[in-house]
């Protein structure tokens, strides 16, 4: 068993650099994101502030068709990308791409919010509501609908439903037994029995349907990201001399070949991009499906409210971990066994003691729970456009099972399937995009002229 798994993360580590280790996906994913930024007219920015007033409450109308209201479609959304990749995920990137990775992470969120625009404008424009009042949405609808490319509708679906047991799944147990193991070293040998306390856990929020998820996650969302940014604004505060040292830094890893060498400005691109897509999701094609259930009957509305999701996500909470991990030092001298979230609760402790790991390991539990019964939804609307209701609830079953199993396997080999997955749901996703812009465009303009 142990010769198989050490087998199988040779060859999707192998994999996982052939498709992440080249500029062309680089450039597929950023360059469709500055596409994007261009053809919306900076969106991200000219948005921003009506966005900020959407999420408030502000035009909601209760007779519109959804299930959800538009802060309960963010938290649903946010619960899926706030995890792991805040917490593990900057600190790996830190690990192997050098500072200068925080750097690229920012440049993917803010390219990536006219892409989140984009695609949740889109999936409000074409999903479906049923009889009952039951919402399907995400790229697979609007392949379906937008673009009449059944086929490419059904690959997506079928990567979705693939990633939903990867990036959405056991990274983020694996990930829990990291930083509570950080914690608590003996609990490393118990990965079976934590995986299976958050499988009862995940079964009895799912089993609820969106509406359950949406309530769940806009509690544990919002009450554990200021519980974490405050820590960390605590460790910022400790060190606060050596921030402007830190951007120095990150900056200098992230542009300038000649004092680090092209090959660290290289590893930090291509680790930066790819964390940052793992943390904020955009262009991935899986929060649109949670914006797809808002109670809006205004895509551009919506599309504006999920543009707040990369920066909430990546240049407020990732930059906080990527800073604190910088200040303290931690990236260096932290042991060769630190890494992913132990790194980060690690670097918590320099400065907050035990009381920062605990925040840490708490946090990432919390986190990741929230992006799993997230990612649960995602996947159970792709078994729902693949097979048909029937398969909804088989479906939900496999995906808390595997949560015990997502517990107890090697991280590189979790990871290496996360990063695989990801890229076969983006590349669909990015298509759709990329051809169905100048209706975005033209939707947008429409809702402006109104509002």
């Amino acid at each position: 068993m142990e010769g198989l798994m050490t087998q199988l993360t040779e060859w999707t580590g192998w994999l996982s650099r052939l498709l992440w280790g080249n500029y062309v996906t680089l450039i597929a994913l950023v360059g469709t994101g500055l596409y994007l930024t261009l053809r919306m007219g900076f969106i991200q920015v000219k948005g921003f502030r009506h966005s900020a007033e959407l999420i408030g409450g502000k035009y909601s109308d209760p007779s519109h068709q959804g299930e959800v209201s538009h802060f309960q479609a963010l938290a649903t959304a946010l619960s899926a990308t706030i995890g792991t990749g805040n917490i593990a995920g900057v600190a790996t990137a830190i690990s192997f791409g050098g500072p200068g990775a925080l750097f690229w992470m920012w440049v993917t969120a803010f390219v990536g919010m006219a892409t989140k625009f984009t695609e949740c404008t889109l999936s409000l424009k074409f999903r479906e509501v049923d009889p009952e009042g039951r919402v399907s949405g995400g790229p697979m609808y609007t392949l379906l609908h937008g673009l009449k490319m059944r086929r490419t509708a059904i690959a997506f679906a079928s990567f979705a439903l693939i990633a939903s047991f990867g990036i959405g799944n056991m990274v983020q147990a694996n990930s829990v037994v990291d930083g509570l193991s950080y914690l608590w070293p003996q609990l490393k040998d118990d990965g079976w029995f934590i995986g299976m306390a958050m499988a009862i856990l995940v079964g009895l929020v799912i089993i609820g349907g969106v509406k359950r998820i949406a309530r769940v996650a806009s509690t544990i969302v919002p009450f554990m990201a200021v519980i974490y940014v405050s820590a960390a604004l605590i460790v910022l505060f400790n060190h606060l001399e050596a921030i402007p040292a830190a951007f120095a830094t990150i900056l200098n890893h992230a542009l300038n070949p000649w004092s680090v060498g092209g090959a660290a400005v290289g590893e930090a691109i291509r680790w930066g991009v790819a964390r940052g897509l793992f943390s904020n999701e955009a262009g991935l094609g899986s929060s649109p499906m949670a914006h797809a259930a808002a109670r809006t009957n205004e895509p551009v509305r919506e599309g504006l409210v999920a543009m707040m999701e990369p920066f909430i996500d990546t240049i407020v909470i990732c930059t906080m971990t990527g800073l604190v991990i910088i200040v303290t030092g931690a990236y260096v001298s932290a042991p060769d066994e630190a890494v992913g979230a132990a790194l980060t609760a690690y670097a918590f402790s320099q400065s907050l003691g035990d009381g920062g790991a605990i925040v840490v390991g708490v946090g990432l539990a919390l986190f990741a729970f929230s992006t799993i019964i997230a990612w649960s939804y995602y996947g159970d609307r792709s078994a729902y456009f693949l097979f048909g209701e029937r398969a909804v609830m088989p479906y939900r079953v496999v995906f808390t099972i595997l949560v015990v199993f997502g517990a107890a396997v090697p991280l590189n080999l979790v990871w290496n399937i996360a990063d695989i997955t990801n890229i076969l749901m983006a590349l669909p996703n990015l298509l759709a995009l990329i051809l169905l812009a100048g209706l975005v465009k033209r939707l947008k303009e429409e809702y402006l002229g109104r509002a």
